[in-house]
């Protein structure tokens, strides 16, 4: 069981979370400057995260019966290990509640996840310039992978190349 600093609380989210885990999502792209990728809605988002075959879930933070951050995840494969693990998507807390042990405990939540669920890993990925988060997953025993990039094909290059086999 993680301990977590008086007054804080990590639990799964639950459906009336919605509209403020979407403005958190909206705060993390506003503070990555990248706002303008932002076109879904809470509406999918609960959808996603409260279906019958949830496609992602998400962990809040609480200080104080208040949600101050996110953890949204979900399942990835290592065929390497045979083994499902967790992609951490994104980890997000509001500025004023930062260096108060949250993402921290974020962390070793997803990772006692992922002990109790018997998968192989945990990861996800951090943006280059993002300097103050690299350094906080290194001291939590993260290996920033150097010879890794992101693929991504979406929008109309994700249709273009749905068509182009048929």
């Amino acid at each position: 069981m993680v301990s977590y600093s008086p007054g804080l609380s990590i639990r799964p989210a639950h459906p009336p979370d919605t509209p403020v885990l979407f403005e958190l999502v909206q705060a993390l792209a506003d503070y990555e400057e990248l706002s303008h990728h932002v076109v879904g809605n809470a509406e999918s988002l609960h959808n996603h995260l409260f279906c019958d075959r949830p496609y992602v879930e998400a962990l809040v933070a609480e200080v104080d019966q208040r949600i101050v951050g996110f953890a949204l995840f979900f399942y990835n494969y290592s065929t390497f290990l045979t083994k499902p693990g967790i992609y951490l998507e994104d980890l997000f807390v509001l500025p004023d509640y930062r260096r108060r042990g949250i993402g921290q405990a974020f962390l070793q939540t997803l990772a006692q996840l992922a002990v109790d669920r018997d998968l192989g890993r945990l990861e996800w990925s951090v943006l280059d310039w993002n300097e103050p988060a690299i350094r906080f997953y290194k001291t939590m025993g993260a290996t920033v992978l150097p010879d890794w990039r992101t693929c991504r094909v979406t929008g109309d290059a994700l249709t273009t190349l749905a068509q182009a086999s048929g």
